[in-house]
């Protein structure tokens, strides 16, 4: 058993953004909690996908928006087996030929749905990659790198930094990590991914650091629970339907749920 002690719930963490309520998902008490928890049952996330950069880079690249995770991984494997990662220039032909044949996912044979797109995003990787010997020492420093290959932007580059370099000075913010934000209180709907994820990675990283997380714990935490949470939309239109309200309840609704307070929080 061991015990630990939460501010109050009304507590600030940050300007503006409470503890809220341990046992009130998701509020920054509960994502606490959830960090502790992983690391007392040495249950935490282990980030890295390919035993070089390039195979690292390869297996972000072939994952993302609108691949499913065991489609983008089965695809970086197809790829890698036929020797797409190692280190040798390969054209776009050739990998989009590869790319586009029918491989196994799951048992079941399955058709890449982006395979021209990523076989120029990959054969620019690879070119790149392939000839820079001279790695950048921080998170930062390569993840502003990788953001020169075609297809790589900021969150795809960040990806690669955290999972290669263990990097924590980089957020990965995808739309999970997104709504977790708005939901904790500490992003607001007027900055968008898009255009501000600078400002919003530094928040996240002010953020983790305020409740003695890592950046890449916190990230990955937070997007293993938002991403099987189903009723996460339904949260936050009613929260949005919610506002300008008068009621008794607190200005942040994820405190509003009355129930055993964080004060005395045990871990077993």
């Amino acid at each position: 058993m061991v015990q630990i002690e939460l501010p109050d719930e009304n507590e600030q963490v940050l300007p503006g953004v409470h503890w809220g309520n341990v046992a009130a998902f998701p509020s920054l008490a509960y994502w606490t909690y959830k960090v502790l928890q992983r690391r007392l049952m040495n249950n935490t996330v282990q980030y890295k996908l390919g035993r070089s950069l390039l195979e690292e880079v390869g297996a972000c690249l072939l994952g993302g928006h609108g691949i499913p995770a065991y489609i983008g991984l089965a695809a970086y494997e197809h790829l890698k087996q036929l020797g797409a990662f190692s280190g040798e220039v390969i054209s776009e032909e050739q990998l989009y030929e590869w790319l586009s044949a029918p491989f196994n996912a799951r048992g079941k044979m399955v058709k890449y749905r982006f395979a021209k797109q990523k076989a120029k995003y990959l054969a620019d990787a690879i070119l790149q990659l392939s000839t820079d010997t001279e790695l950048p020492s921080t998170g930062r420093a390569l993840r502003d790198r990788l953001t020169k290959i075609k297809g790589i932007g900021l969150k795809t580059a960040s990806w690669v930094a955290r999972n290669w370099m263990d990097a924590d000075d980089v957020a990965i913010l995808d739309i999970h990590i997104y709504r977790a934000g708005l939901l904790g209180g500490f992003f607001t709907e007027d900055k968008v991914i898009e255009k501000d994820y600078l400002e919003l990675e530094e928040t996240f990283i002010n953020v983790a650091k305020a409740i003695g997380a890592k950046a890449s714990e916190l990230d990955a935490v937070m997007w293993f629970e938002m991403q099987e949470s189903p009723f996460i939309l339904d949260i936050l239109r009613s929260r949005k339907s919610a506002q300008g309200l008068q009621t008794e309840l607190s200005d942040n609704p994820i405190t509003n749920q009355r129930q055993p307070h964080a004060l005395q929080l045990a871990l077993v």
